[in-house]
């Protein structure tokens, strides 16, 4: 017999909740197990081939053997040992130094030898990643995510942002791909603003932080003959992209979006609300390079939003010049004595070849056809 009373319900949902949230909890501290357990096995490779003649014939032999004795675990192939060895020396000065600062603080004499010990390594890493990156952070994103995130960071400042980002956003292995081609950490907080003079802090760290520059529109194709309009059709077309894109906290509210303004009608290119910020956004798109009087049009449009559609709760609206170039000592000067924030960033995406130009050049089968013929030239 089937129990439909509200009583069962609501009880069941509960119980539903706890087992979600265990499950989840379990598959946080198997990924945390898993790392650790990369971690030390990536020092004590490290550590062995310092001291051993073996060279890389280690991780050859240790692969076999491993895999030998743990036919039923995956991770010991050659190429995964090899990942362990790298994870481990990517960040162990960074854990080290964290190690040193901590033991400083105890009157222990065995903390005060495992400091003098420590100190004997040298620390080559920057102290703002040292200071924000622990290893309790490495736990927090699968394997899978790691070996991309320090195969492909410059150092461990890097590194640190896209582990950050990755927790932030639950981006999958794929949009971490993504984000680190396009170069995100080097973009991000880059745009020409005049935040610091419009806003109040924190929140004008907080939305400085929140723009790019450049903004990278790849999924977008163009002709050097379209126009803004055809940009914006094409944005909101592919709008999870362009979301993506733009950062975490952007909701879309329209396209095109009507203000009536002393009996006559403006339109917003794009308008956001920022859930983070707890701020209206509005982007203006322009295909040609940055000019001054841009700025003053995007003053007047985030006055308008602000008196016709900000709440009292809300922050004061902000304004996004996406231009295809600009100057920034032309950008700095245009924004001086604008009270409103604003920010210009440049952006891009790919651009179509004009049929004509495309009938003139070679097609993929016809480039293939010509590297079989010499292929075949060769061989004879």
């Amino acid at each position: 017999m089937q129990i439909l009373d509200t009583e069962y319900k609501e009880w069941l949902f509960e119980l539903k909740s706890k087992i979600r949230s265990s499950q989840i909890k379990a598959a946080v501290a198997v990924n945390a197990a898993l790392i650790n357990f990369y971690w030390e096995l990536g020092k004590m490779i490290a550590e062995k081939q310092e001291t051993a003649t073996w060279g890389n014939k280690l991780i050859e032999q240790l692969s076999l053997d491993l895999k030998e004795e743990f036919p039923t675990m995956t991770g010991f192939s050659s190429r995964n040992l090899k990942y362990c060895r790298s994870f481990y020396n990517f960040y162990k000065d960074t854990i080290v130094q964290q190690a040193v600062a901590q033991l400083k603080n105890t009157n222990d004499p065995f903390g005060q030898q495992a400091v003098a010990q420590l100190q004997n390594i040298p620390i080559v890493k920057s102290q703002q990643a040292v200071d924000q990156l622990n290893a309790e952070l490495l736990t927090q994103i699968p394997w899978g995510h790691h070996i991309y995130i320090f195969t492909k960071s410059e150092n461990v400042e890097q590194a640190q942002f896209y582990i950050q980002q990755t927790i932030e956003n639950a981006w999958s292995r794929d949009t971490l791909a993504l984000q680190i081609k396009s170069q995100l950490f080097a973009r991000q907080g880059k745009s020409i603003t005049n935040f610091k003079y419009t806003l109040p802090e924190p929140l004008s760290d907080l939305a400085q932080q929140t723009l790019k520059d450049p903004y990278v529109f790849d999924f977008v194709a163009m002709t050097p003959k379209m126009k803004e309009r055809d940009l914006e059709k094409q944005l909101v077309t592919q709008i999870s992209k362009f979301l993506l894109e733009l950062g975490k906290g952007f909701a879309f509210v329209g396209q095109q979006y009507p203000l009536e303004i002393g009996e006559k009608e403006y339109f917003l290119d794009l308008l956001f609300y920022h859930i983070k910020l707890k701020c209206y956004v509005v982007i203006e798109l322009k295909n040609t390079a940055f000019i001054p009087e841009y700025t003053g049009k995007m003053n007047f449009y985030l006055s308008a939003v602000d008196t016709l559609l900000k709440q009292e709760d809300d922050k004061p609206t902000i304004g996004i010049l996406l231009c295809r170039d600009k100057n920034n000592i032309e950008a700095e000067f245009a924004l001086r004595d604008i009270n409103k924030p604003i920010g210009i960033s440049e952006f891009s995406f790919t651009e179509i070849l004009p049929e004509e130009l495309k009938s003139s050049l070679p097609t993929i089968e016809e480039i293939e056809k010509e590297l079989q013929n010499r292929i075949d030239t060769t061989d004879e």
